[in-house]
């Protein structure tokens, strides 16, 4: 894989070289831009990291602060390629992670293959405001899933975002967009997948997975994608709010819809049988942007037909579904030399008497410094985690730096 994508890289570089024109290559938008000499495609690559330093204690009333552990990791090393084929109005977008987080977990279901992959779509603008998605990419989930991971506002996402998100996964999705009046905007998006998460290519193991998300911008549209940016960046002149809402539904064999461990049963994975049930998921959340202030809130939802994981005959194989729901709040005040103070709050409470977790609240304090935007930054932020009926809290730490071609 690895000779493959250097001859890849030296096959552009070499096309550059002869014939192509280089345009916009400056710092933050990639280490080119190319179009063809007769404007039949264009290609831009970009590469991007985060290094990362993480700490966290255990901590309770009598021991203070006590089992702490710290690691250096790198969370992400990402090569980004995108452009249009033939018209403009045909776009792709390839995405390939390299660290050992973006890799995931090795398995027969993915050909005991890394999952290099994270997105390789096409989007084509067939008619007016309608666009056809057609590969791998993120579902219209929630909006803290869908902003991208090199425009966060804190060092990584919540736990809400952990527990409930959707991901990506391969299939097709609609997209569409209109406007009421002068600046009133409805976005809608339609997607059917696999229901399997990314990377997976062993069979269809539950039904598809239709997902369906309507989104309004009542006051138009943010400054710079500000409504999927993370942080007040581009300091709205005037007020701007975004708000949505997705129901997602997948006949799944997983216990976080097209996330989280295969349910097995019946002899487990050597006769390859899985429990399967109907897993509904619904998120409602909201970004707000004024000036050097900004505001995001989401809520998700998560419930089943049947989320206990039985054998044919009846028995429980110890497997659930992760049913229940949580919340996130996340504020942040970014000063005039580009320094962001944010704060977050997390809670999440999943149904006890099926999974018999008790509730979850994390607090997250956070310091970032914008060199170039979202494109050069240092990130760090401390959070302090409870869990009901658990006298020993946990407190961590991260700091982070991240640098985007």
């Amino acid at each position: 894989m690895k000779k493959l994508l250097l001859v890849f890289l030296l096959f552009n570089f070499t096309s550059i070289a002869f014939g192509q024109e280089v345009v916009n290559n400056s710092f933050g938008n990639g280490f080119y831009n190319v179009i063809a000499a007769d404007s039949s495609y264009s290609m831009k690559f970009a590469a991007r990291m985060q290094s990362l330093y993480i700490a966290d204690w255990s901590v309770d009333e009598s021991n203070g602060l006590h089992n702490g552990n710290s690691q250096f990791l790198i969370r992400r090393a990402r090569l980004k390629f995108g452009g249009f084929v033939l018209n403009p109005k045909v776009k792709y977008k390839i995405e390939l992670g390299l660290s050992n987080k973006d890799l995931g977990k090795v398995d027969a279901r993915n050909n005991e293959a890394p999952k290099m992959i994270l997105d390789a779509v096409v989007k084509w603008n067939f008619y007016k405001n309608f666009t056809l998605w057609v590969g791998q990419t993120k579902l219209p989930g929630n909006r803290e899933r869908v902003i991208s991971s090199a425009n966060l506002q804190l060092v990584d996402r919540s736990l809400v975002n952990k527990r409930f998100n959707i991901d990506r996964d391969m299939g097709m999705q609609i997209r569409h967009h209109f406007t009421l009046g002068s600046n009133f905007i409805v976005q809608e998006s339609l997607a059917m997948s696999q229901g399997e998460g990314r990377n997976v290519v062993q069979d269809n193991l539950g039904g598809y997975q239709w997902t369906g998300r309507v989104e309004v911008l009542p006051f138009g549209k943010f400054s710079g994608k500000g409504d999927y940016t993370g942080g007040a960046l581009k300091r709205e002149k005037n007020p701007k709010l975004a708000v949505g809402v997705t129901y997602d539904r997948n006949n799944s064999v997983k216990d976080r819809s097209n996330l989280g461990s295969y349910m097995l049963i019946d002899g487990g994975e050597e006769q390859n049988v899985y429990y399967q049930t109907n897993i509904n998921t619904v998120f409602i959340d909201a970004m707000f942007k004024y000036q050097s202030l900004s505001l995001m809130v989401e809520y998700a939802s998560r419930a089943a037909a049947d989320p206990i994981a039985k054998n044919s005959d009846g028995t429980k194989t110890g497997d659930v579904v992760q049913v229940g729901s949580g919340l996130n709040i996340m504020t942040g005040y970014i000063l005039d030399n580009n320094i962001e103070i944010t704060g977050r709050y997390t809670s999440i409470k999943l149904d006890k008497n099926i999974t018999g977790e008790d509730l979850e609240t994390q607090y997250t304090l956070g310091l970032s410094k914008y060199f170039k935007g979202h494109k050069l930054k240092i990130q760090s932020d401390i959070s302090y985690l409870t869990i009901d009926n658990n006298p020993t809290g946990n407190l961590l730490y991260r700091l982070q730096f991240d640098v985007h071609f």
